[in-house]
């Protein structure tokens, strides 16, 4: 039987979710304070503790890190009369498994209990022991928007379970990060994390690069190599724009996820590794399937757990956090006092669309601050490109010529390259694939590449 505490200093609602949660089949005791449930839990731990936020001297927060620190497989539950509200987002950040906001319906409850006693059969008993690092893993990750709690919640619960991740969203939304940040909360944290650029390699050197090859298999091969499924064996493979892997590739890919049958490059040796896959693509792959670009049951594979990571112009709330953050991030690093943001300026960033996204803000605001000197950024400082992007035509206008995607993808590689002055480093960066990837790019559309050469594997 299920042992559930339910905490809240409202005589009345205390008693309604106490019988609710009985009727439902669980035993349970109730706290009329924080202090008195951090007591109860401390002499005889529950499985569940539904807990009111706002409390006296201790508040829901209190009682959800003293529950965490106790036993962290308890589940905690926040009620909360402000939904979205940063002692919500807090308390996700901090291990609490979901909130409910007053008033609401019980079954909703209900079904967040249940969600959640059937999400921990499904987890090992295994904790992390690196709790700081889970924690720093979360912190890096800025926003207090509504999606960006979602995006909490969703790591959470992904991060209890051995399944697959799909992280769907545009380049520069910070996939990487929600990525790290399952993994450091999960129970496989104390093993490897590694992470592969399927859009960055050949398919050999992929092949490659994921599952190893013997000396003499391909050209270059000058030495057995060991591939980064068996390197991560026990713990998490990244692999990044997952939808640029070719047929043949996707089939041995299906094969190692499935099986965990790892079988190196020009070699008859098959081994085996436990491997938890996160994936991450700003394609959408449901669509590469109906054009058979991508094959069916790889995508069921990769695609167990999805998390849409929404692009920077959908949650604009939290830009002036990224740009405070950019600042002193970047200060620190180029030994500078931290310098302020004109209003104008910050009117500026909040009005462009950020077609890079994050990346692309933090290059702007990193190139800001390299070349100016004053105290404080102003408009004038920040070089974004072509200023706020329009959804459409204006009224009486046309819209413009329809091209190919060819001649689009173009085109934004020469408004990114105009933006960072010819840096492709930079410019990579915002576009979201590798220098080797644009130096290509840029020999197929004729843009001018001189004194610059592509990198062959091995070199430095």
């Amino acid at each position: 039987m299920v042992r559930a505490l339910i905490v809240d200093d409202d005589l009345e609602n205390r008693e309604i979710v106490a019988e609710n949660v009985t009727r439902w089949g669980h035993q349970v005791e109730t706290a009329a304070s924080g202090e008195e449930a951090i007591s109860k839990f401390t002499a005889a731990p529950f499985d569940v503790v539904v807990s009111d936020i706002r409390m006296g001297a201790a508040s829901g927060l209190d009682v959800l890190r003293r529950v965490r620190g106790v036993s962290p497989d308890a589940i905690v539950i926040l009620m909360t009369g402000y939904a979205g509200s940063d002692t919500a987002i807090d308390a996700i950040k901090a291990g609490a498994f979901d909130y409910v906001t007053k008033p609401f319906k019980y079954e909703e409850l209900r079904r967040t209990i249940e969600k959640a006693l059937e999400l921990r059969k499904m987890t090992r008993q295994a904790k992390p022991a690196r709790a700081e690092e889970a924690r720093k893993s979360l912190q890096r990750l800025i926003g207090r928007s509504r999606p960006m709690l979602e995006i909490y919640k969703m790591i959470a619960r992904a991060a209890e379970t051995p399944s697959s991740v799909l992280l769907q969203g545009e380049s520069g939304t910070g996939k990487s990060l929600i990525a790290q940040a399952i993994h450091a909360n999960s129970p496989r944290a104390e093993k490897p994390f590694l992470t592969v650029n399927c859009s960055a390699l050949t398919e050999t050197l992929l092949e490659s690069e994921l599952f190893g090859h013997k000396k003499g298999s391909f050209t270059g091969a000058t030495a057995d190599r060991e591939g980064v499924f068996k390197a991560a064996d026990g713990g998490t493979l990244f692999l990044d724009e997952v939808g640029d892997t070719s047929a043949a590739l996707q089939m041995k890919l299906l094969l190692a996820i499935e099986e965990g049958e790892i079988k190196p490059v020009g070699s008859n040796e098959v081994f085996r590794a436990d491997v938890r896959i996160i994936s991450a693509t700003n394609k959408d792959l449901k669509e590469m399937v109906a054009r058979r670009e991508m094959r069916e049951d790889l995508y069921y594979r990769l695609n167990v757990v999805t998390i849409h990571v929404p692009p920077l112009r959908e949650r604009r709330e939290d830009i002036p956090l990224l740009v405070e953050h950019f600042v002193k991030m970047c200060c620190e690093r180029m030994g500078k006092a931290t310098v302020a943001v004109h209003p104008e300026a910050m009117e500026k960033i909040q009005a462009h669309d950020w077609p890079g996204n994050i990346r692309e803000l933090h290059h702007v605001i990193e190139s800001a601050l390299a070349l100016s000197g004053r105290p404080i950024l102003v408009a004038d400082d920040l070089q974004i490109a072509g200023g706020a992007k329009r959804k459409g035509p204006a009224a009486g206008e046309e819209a413009g010529p329809l091209v190919t995607l060819e001649e689009r993808e173009k085109e934004y590689i020469q408004r990114v390259l105009a933006a960072t002055r010819g840096n492709r480093q930079a410019a990579a960066e915002i576009l979201g694939i590798d220098r080797k990837t644009l130096y290509r790019k840029c020999l197929k559309f004729g843009f001018d590449v001189a004194g610059e050469a592509e990198e062959t594997p091995g070199s430095s």
